[in-house]
């Protein structure tokens, strides 16, 4: 399920692009809510239109592959794995038109300055990532990304309780690490009302 803001439209972005200036474009959601996929959607799409475009992930993430990004529905696209911000930008070419990054609540903070200044290049930025850690607060970077982007979408998944529209992480196992990668092996999809932080989560599959 993706919804988009009333703004995040194709005319708001040709008048970016006759600007002269590049932008950025935040995807945002829980789990499993498609926020993958519509990056490598767009970034298709951008590669289609003979864009070239480059495309970032963070090394710690090697769930499906080192070197692709992978949708939970089986969608891949080839991808650069990067440790930090630094290396990334280290990693941008002169020539590229489209930058994608994935998972971009795995990188620290200085990916800020990092989208900002590949906007201010010239270039179209796209960022995909969880706004909410396992314990639904705010995960950053994501929320410091939202404030500076053109354009943001607001990814749902199906809550695995009820089938009401979801919109956290639920953790299933035992670990209070906020970065703790995986899948549908350690993470469901809930609504508010299914919600529940992780020190209680034993609780719902006695």
């Amino acid at each position: 399920m993706v919804e988009e803001f009333a703004f995040d439209n194709t005319e708001e972005r040709r008048k970016v692009r006759q600007n002269g200036t590049g932008w950025i474009e935040v995807i945002v959601g829980s789990m499993f809510s498609g926020k993958s996929e519509e990056l490598i959607r767009r970034l298709n799409r951008a590669r289609i239109a003979r864009q070239r475009v480059q495309f970032f992930k963070p090394r710690i993430d090697a769930r499906y592959s080192v070197a692709e990004i992978a949708s939970h529905s089986g969608h891949k696209h080839d991808s650069m794995p990067v440790s930090s911000a630094t290396e990334l930008m280290a990693a941008i070419l002169d020539e590229t038109q489209v930058v994608g990054i994935d998972e971009g609540q795995f990188f620290d903070l200085e990916l800020i300055e990092a989208a900002n200044k590949l906007a201010h290049q010239g270039k179209r930025v796209i960022i995909a990532g969880l706004d909410q850690d396992y314990t639904g607060k705010p995960f950053e970077p994501m929320p410091q990304l939202l404030c500076i982007a053109e354009f943001i979408t607001k990814t749902h998944a199906i809550c695995v309780k009820c089938g009401s529209t979801a919109n956290y992480s639920q953790r299933t196992v035992e670990s209070e690490a906020r970065v703790e990668v995986g899948a549908a092996d350690k993470y469901e999809a809930r609504c508010r009302k299914c919600f529940i932080p992780h020190a209680d989560a034993p609780t719902l599959h006695s």
